[in-house]
């Protein structure tokens, strides 16, 4: 009997555990699931008997390398920071790993090791990053071998809440890691777009106005993610002008997070006692210390200004152009302006009505959507105490957001990918689209916990069976991952849809 050992029993080790218990009848599989929560882990893996549920401190090096010799494999879920820890005990115990993490410098240092031991640590086998370098590579792997050369890479994915339990403002829940969420995009991002190289700050990333159509789902915005040009060599896209990987958003929620960026409610330095307080009173107590009273108030003064004044004129016009009906006479249906560099051009007037009311649209909107997001996030909460000890902007910001943007019982999430390459065979040039949209079952089995885990489960399943036979450490861009990990996916749904033009 083979021992699978699982750290971390949160939100994306549900479906992980369901797949782990299903096969370990066939497979003679005996599973550990460890967490520092004991009744948690004992709910997730019920009373199955091949499993057992345990707890220790993860930073009890004695404990865990105990744990971890008695095991044939290792699966991490742990939060990123924590899984040198379990490594440095693998490679003591001369065990595989297997996580969902990014590489970071710290697994990096231990590629010797890894290799000199013949150990196999597969990083980023999740969704994203897991699913998407594997979906990826297999088109990429296609087009290299009838001798294309990709010229444009974008890959998109996003955890969003389902259209069906789409009900807040934000059009956003929380599927993972809340302190996540809070934090993501924070290191900017690297990226190469039409041959030039971009480097964005984390204050520029979330804007409403970078849109991708979705096949079936309509438009979402996107970010774009950490440092894309590291994966270039990983891809061997390194001579690709354009090589983009993304993170999807509704477009509402790119500019509400802009403002809670301008808020500083993402800032990490702790400054406010919580305890006995509700939500209304440490928002309000930073608002009053950054002055945000006014920011607000000049923002939205700023909103309805514009839109007020872009109204009148509309009216205006609306108005010549009654009279002109009345009086019989005839509107131009162009005339000439000056664009923003000076240059002469002939504007037609429909063109300036339309898109006129589409900006006060716009920006009547936005005015009332900076209103609704923070109010919805408890900035009139008077009932919800927080009482989290001395707390920084963004530990407030991550207990509104746990509270109010959280999964209901029968809330659905949902797990949008998109590749589009263009590339060039010979003289023909060509573009695949291939999305793929998964929707959960509900608050517990969620699209999130699907994707995550169950390429790690497989991909440990295919490792102990001898069918994946890597030796170092290694992220899923080769055939011999993705190929066995991708076909039993499909059995489970998760199966991408091409389009080629």
């Amino acid at each position: 009997m083979k021992t699978i050992l699982l750290f971390g029993a949160g939100k994306s080790a549900t479906v992980l555990i369901d797949y782990l218990l299903e096969n370990s009848i066939i497979e003679n599989w005996k599973i550990v699931v460890v967490d520092a929560d004991l009744k948690l882990a004992q709910t997730k893996i019920g009373g199955a008997q091949r499993a057992m549920a345990i707890s220790f401190d993860i930073n009890d090096t004695a404990e865990r390398n105990k744990h971890i010799r008695h095991s044939d494999i290792v699966i991490s879920l742990l939060p990123p920071d924590l899984h040198i820890r379990v490594a440095e005990s693998c490679i003591e115990a001369k065990k595989n790993l297997l996580t969902a993490s990014y590489v970071d410098d710290a697994i990096r240092n231990l590629q010797s090791k890894i290799k000199s031991q013949n150990l196999f640590f597969l990083y980023e086998m999740g969704l994203d990053p897991g699913i998407d370098h594997m979906s990826a590579m297999k088109i990429i792997d296609e087009i290299h071998a009838k001798d294309g050369k990709v010229t444009s890479f974008q890959s998109h994915c996003g955890g969003l809440v389902a259209p069906e339990s789409d009900d807040n403002p934000w059009h956003y829940k929380i599927s993972w890691n809340p302190r996540n969420i809070i934090m993501a995009g924070k290191a900017g991002a690297h990226y190469r777009q039409l041959g030039e190289e971009k480097r964005i700050p984390y204050e520029k990333l979330f804007t409403p106005e970078r849109i991708v159509e979705i096949p079936g789902l309509g438009h979402l915005s996107w970010y774009p993610n950490r440092d894309s040009l590291g994966y270039t060599p990983l891809y061997g896209l390194e001579d690709a002008p354009t090589f983009i990987r993304t993170t999807l958003r509704h477009p509402d929620f790119m500019y509400g997070w802009k403002n809670i960026i301008d808020l500083k409610l993402i800032d990490e330095i702790p400054q406010y006692e919580t305890d006995g307080k509700s939500l209304q009173e440490v928002f309000k107590e930073h608002m009053d210390k950054n002055g945000f009273g006014e920011w607000l108030t000049e923002k939205l003064t700023e909103r309805f200004a514009e839109t007020k004044s872009m109204m009148e004129n509309l009216l205006k016009l609306m108005e010549a152009e009654n009279a002109a009906e009345i009086e019989g006479a005839e509107m131009p249906e162009s005339f000439m302006a000056a664009d923003e560099k000076g240059n002469i051009e002939e504007v037609e007037i429909d063109k300036v009505k339309n898109k006129a009311a589409a900006y006060l649209a716009q920006n009547m909107h936005e005015a009332n959507l900076t209103l609704k997001q923070l109010f919805f996030l408890g900035l009139d909460d008077q009932d919800t105490l927080v009482n989290k000890g001395f707390c920084s902007p963004a530990d407030i910001l991550q207990f509104a957001v746990e509270k109010k943007l959280a999964l209901r019982p029968y809330d659905k999430d949902m797990i949008v990918m998109l590749h589009e390459i263009e590339y060039r065979i010979g003289s023909q040039e060509s573009t695949v689209r291939s999305s793929l949209v998964v929707k959960g079952e509900n608050s517990l089995r969620t699209a999130m916990a699907k994707t995550v885990g169950l390429p790690l489960g497989i991909a440990a399943k295919h490792i102990l069976n001898g069918k994946i036979k890597m030796t170092g450490l290694h992220i899923p861009t080769s055939k011999e991952i993705y190929e066995p990990v991708l076909a039993e996916l499909e059995k489970y749904e998760v199966k991408f849809t091409e389009e080629k033009k």
